[in-house]
């Protein structure tokens, strides 16, 4: 979550509170002196499943949480671009890797930590440059080779077993998911 404001951004006053405005069915922090409503909405985070000679690409992370752990080249969507835009820009950012975008593959909703995840399929286009500060390393890893043990998240082990597992019946789906629930969905 990101921190709150401290003062309006429309007139200045440092009189915030937190309430919840007529008919609005979240409390918001609100200006009391020209009632301007902040809105904390979730985050986007969009990355790419970036497949080559049957290999996938992971990253070592350099940065907490879970720094040294392996993961997806995904990260915080920026103003100004789409989701498609992000992934790509993230995967060459933390990786050095062009990808191209095949699918959506993965939504997966992080409602504790006000998260939504967007990962999408994508095949290599080329590598481009080293891997960017918030990575160690990177590497394409083959199925019998993905470090399973020092995987960053539960939710890149329960997507790449899926991803295997479809390549093995020759198909792909959509699937959302939640983190509270449990629940997967298969979308297709």
């Amino acid at each position: 979550m990101s921190p709150s404001p401290r003062y309006c951004c429309q007139c200045g006053s440092a009189e915030l509170v937190r309430r919840r405005p007529s008919g609005d069915s979240h409390e918001r922090l609100q200006c009391a002196a020209c009632q301007h409503l902040f809105y904390d909405n979730p985050r986007i985070i969009a990355g790419c499943l970036v497949e080559h000679q049957g290999r996938y690409l992971l990253c070592r992370r350099a940065i907490e949480p879970r720094c040294g752990y392996w993961t997806l080249p995904a990260g915080f969507m920026e103003n100004g671009e789409s989701v498609e835009q992000a992934a790509l820009r993230e995967t060459w950012e933390e990786s050095g890797v062009r990808a191209r975008i095949l699918a959506p593959y993965s939504l997966f909703n992080a409602a504790t930590v006000n998260q939504v995840y967007l990962i999408f399929r994508a095949d290599l286009l080329e590598i481009t440059a080293a891997p960017g500060p918030e990575t160690l390393e990177r590497r394409f890893f083959a199925p019998q080779e993905l470090p399973w043990a020092d995987l960053a998240y539960p939710s890149i082990r329960q997507l790449l077993e899926r991803r295997m597992q479809e390549q093995t019946l020759g198909r792909h789906g959509l699937y959302l998911g939640t983190a509270d629930s449990g629940q997967l969905h298969t979308l297709g």
